[in-house]
């Protein structure tokens, strides 16, 4: 039985088994290592636990069930919004768990629990290979697929959780496990893009991808344009190739340091995103954007690595304020009413409204694939906010609230795990089936619920 007091932790039976660093409440490190990306969380937990090695994640685990309480795990906390309760839990910090293993020949890598996107796609991209690794390069690896995975490479190769070639993890009750396609199928399963609420990831190997040529970057006009450019831009995507995957947002950049100068504190309409091709096929492809006459246009031939960057998301801790919607459809009446709620006279204090072009490869669902099979929607919606101030904190939501209203009959129930930043109903990310196997496997793994995920999906005898 899983308890929420605050029992008093004999540290000392746990120590000599655990290679890695321990923070109680009080202790000098215990705030720096209890901190989310997302600096909007201030989440206080029983201990945080920092482990070196898969033993030590399962001696931690063991120590928890024996105390009574829940192990939290997390990479970064960039979705640290989503999870309730850490208060009565251990948070496990994978962040000295970094490391990185390619095999060039077998186009694979074998990465930490604790591994950053950017900690994978450098050294793959000198190699001329990519991970289908996300928007921003300090994201970790391991929870960005276990919510499914939708990069810069999407519309052509899918989600990352389906690259997905095997997980060592640690049970609910502490047990160490290989996993893949043939060793405990029915967990394979489940970890590919269906949270991890089932078992704690302490390795990943992932399928890699050559890509010889590639164009990257972002077009941008003033934020005045936006109404025009969201249309255009719409009507582009309906006969974009799968080769092309990219996003519209209306942006106001706020003026941090490590943002490019030439945007630093700006407003824009921009379209941003990738092409698998020669820099003639993709000029070609991007020809009716282009014919917009962009102020700022940086798509050029590019490396791997340079997908994680040219989004631009922050690349240090900040506060954020986010919501987001699948959409089952796209109208003008639906993109004019978002740009009234969100453009240059809206007042709007969001730093991001954006739609993301899905179909392809994301639509398609692969013989192998996971709990998170594809995308089923043509679209999806996200916006942020950053609330620097307790006025931009209380003015951010109801903003959210009035985007996602704006997009009216265009919305659909499902949600996108990753995008959820705050507590969802997990059953609206699957269909009725496959929610109800991921909860047998919840309950074969953890059947004490002692994994206590962001997202969570609670063991099916409860």
């Amino acid at each position: 039985m899983i308890t929420s007091a605050r029992p008093a932790l004999e540290l000392d039976t746990l120590r000599p088994s655990f290679a890695g660093e321990l923070h109680a409440p009080g202790d000098a490190g215990y705030d720096e290592a209890r901190a989310a990306w997302n600096l909007v969380v201030d989440q206080r937990p029983v201990l945080v636990a920092e482990p070196r090695t898969a033993q030590d994640v399962a001696a931690l685990v063991r120590f928890a069930r024996h105390h009574g309480l829940r192990v939290a795990p997390q990479g970064t906390g960039h979705n640290a919004s989503a999870r309730t309760g850490v208060d009565a839990s251990i948070l496990l910090n994978t962040r000295l768990m970094r490391g990185v293993q390619i095999d060039f020949e077998g186009r694979s890598a074998r990465v930490e629990a604790g591994a950053l996107c950017g900690d994978l796609t450098a050294p793959a991209s000198e190699l001329g290979l990519a991970a289908l690794a996300g928007s921003s390069p300090d994201v970790g690896l391991v929870g960005y697929t276990l919510g499914g995975g939708i990069g810069w490479l999407a519309r052509a190769f899918g989600l990352c959780c389906n690259s997905v070639l095997s997980f060592d993890v640690v049970t609910g009750d502490g047990e160490e496990l290989h996993v893949d396609a043939e060793h405990h199928p029915e967990l394979f399963w489940a970890l590919r893009g269906g949270t991890g609420s089932p078992a704690i990831i302490t390795h990943m190997e992932l399928r890699l991808i050559a890509v010889p040529e590639l164009v990257a970057g972002a077009m941008l006009w003033p934020w005045e344009r936006a109404r025009e450019v969201f249309h255009a831009w719409h009507r582009w995507t309906l006969d974009a190739p799968e080769s092309a995957t990219t996003s519209i947002r209306i942006l106001q950049v706020p003026p941090l340091p490590d943002i490019p100068e030439i945007v630093r504190g700006r407003k824009f309409v921009c379209v941003d995103g990738a092409v698998l091709g020669s820099d003639a096929y993709a000029n070609e492809v991007l020809a009716p954007l282009r014919a917009l006459e962009p102020e700022i246009d940086m798509f050029a031939m590019a490396p791997p690595a340079a997908l994680s960057h040219l989004h631009m998301d922050p690349e240090q801790p900040v506060p954020g304020m986010g919501d987001h919607a699948m959409l089952k459809d796209l109208t003008p009446e639906a993109i004019d009413a978002l740009v009234d709620v969100a453009g240059h006279d809206s007042g709007s204090p969001l730093l991001a409204v954006e739609l993301r072009h899905l179909g392809g490869a994301l639509g398609r669902v692969a013989a192998d694939a996971g709990a998170r099979s594809t995308m089923p929607a043509p679209y999806v919606f996200f916006a942020v906010g950053m609330p620097m101030t307790p006025e931009m904190g209380a003015a951010i939501p109801p903003r959210l609230a009035m985007c996602k209203a704006a997009l009216g009959d265009v919305l659909d129930e499902r949600i996108y795990l990753n995008f959820a930043e705050r507590p969802a109903d997990v059953s609206q990310a699957f269909d009725a089936d496959a929610f109800a196997a991921l909860r047998a496997v919840k309950a074969k793994y953890d059947s004490r619920d002692t994994i206590h995920a962001n997202h969570a999906i609670a063991p099916a005898s409860r």
